[in-house]
């Protein structure tokens, strides 16, 4: 569990101080009590939770507690944790992933709900969404012509065999909704494509999303499946990528976060979920992150086409977290991985 609150800086300076001789402080007295703390499981990379986590400290004092790890992960944990749940709020994470897993969440209305995109709001307040991701392909500038790669049929030329970087959809989020996005845009047996899908990918895939552009720019894969925001990212950094929406249909499904159910700082919850779509935050998704807002009153940045310009696939969310869990079993055993589906 890393601590992020800026009331440890305190504490350090307090323990060097007595490291050299000065009369060491009681350790209870710096504790935050219960109805100053948080804690929050997050799927988001620290580049991204870090200054909303460290900015809602500063405004609020309340001391935040976070656990990083894989979407699935979480949620699993979430699950394992049933009645006496060790956290608070989950932050991060595809709706979908979040549907899945219902029971282990409370219904919540942010405060200024009526700002969100209508086509990115909760039906029922499950979750509160956090920033819209559209799904991408990237490829290497230098070993793929341009044009060589326009959509996911793509991915299931034997051309690319072995070459294409997707991470394991059963631990990333992002993955699958990527993989559940294929099979709503790419016409045929749903069963056949993802055997196809597998089967080109040689037995491989990556433990995580974030290895993708990297294995992509690095050579080791001709072609990738990512999210636009991570592609943005490491085009401005130089990287020799290139971005591709698919012309078969690409899908915008936001991360969201939800109020866990039974959470012991359930108060402290609400204040972090409005926070996370405040029009401070969302700013600085557009400005900071490569990501676009879920708030209709926040323009995304200029480098973004608009959505209405980006072939989508019909994508349900409701639908894709029902048959989540047949997805997976599926794909696994065209991987080799389980038995029969």
């Amino acid at each position: 569990m890393k601590r992020i609150c800026p009331l440890l800086l305190a504490a350090l300076l307090l323990a060097g101080a007595a490291a050299c001789g000065a009369k060491e402080p009681e350790t209870a007295a710096y504790a935050p009590q219960e109805s100053e703390r948080l804690v929050i499981y997050t799927s988001h990379k620290e580049e991204v939770y870090w200054p909303v986590v460290q900015e809602f400290e500063r405004r609020t004092g309340i001391w935040v507690d976070v656990v990083a790890g894989g979407t699935n992960e979480l949620l699993e944990r979430i699950r394992e944790e049933g009645d006496s749940p060790g956290a608070d709020v989950m932050f991060g994470g595809g709706v979908e992933s979040l549907e899945s897993c219902r029971d282990c969440f409370a219904p919540y209305v942010c405060a200024e709900a009526e700002e969100i995109q209508e086509r990115f709001r909760s039906p029922d307040g499950l979750w509160t969404p956090f920033s819209a991701l559209p799904v991408a392909l990237v490829y290497n500038t230098k070993l793929v012509p341009e044009g060589g790669v326009t959509g996911w049929a793509d991915l299931l030329s034997p051309r690319l065999r072995g070459r294409i970087a997707f991470a394991d959809p059963a631990v990333s989020g992002s993955s699958f909704t990527a993989l559940v996005t294929m099979l709503q845009a790419v016409e045929g047996d749903e069963q056949e494509i993802l055997r196809r899908f597998a089967e080109n990918l040689a037995g491989r895939q990556l433990e995580g999303s974030g290895d993708v552009v990297g294995s992509v720019a690095g050579g080791t894969d001709l072609v990738g499946v990512t999210l636009e925001e991570t592609a943005l990212k490491h085009i401005a950094a130089g990287d020799n990528i290139a971005l591709v929406y698919p012309a078969d249909g690409s899908s915008c499904v936001p991360d969201g976060s939800a109020l866990i159910r039974g959470a012991a700082h359930e108060e402290n919850a609400k204040r972090f979920l409005d926070f996370t779509v405040s029009r401070e935050v969302q700013s600085l998704l557009a400005g900071e992150f490569c990501r676009r807002s879920v708030r209709g009153d926040v323009e995304p940045e200029a480098s973004m086409i608009p959505l209405e310009e980006i072939p989508m696939a019909d994508y349900d969310v409701a639908g894709a977290s029902g048959r989540r869990d047949a997805v997976l079993m599926s794909w696994a055993f065209y991987l080799g991985e389980e038995g029969e589906p």
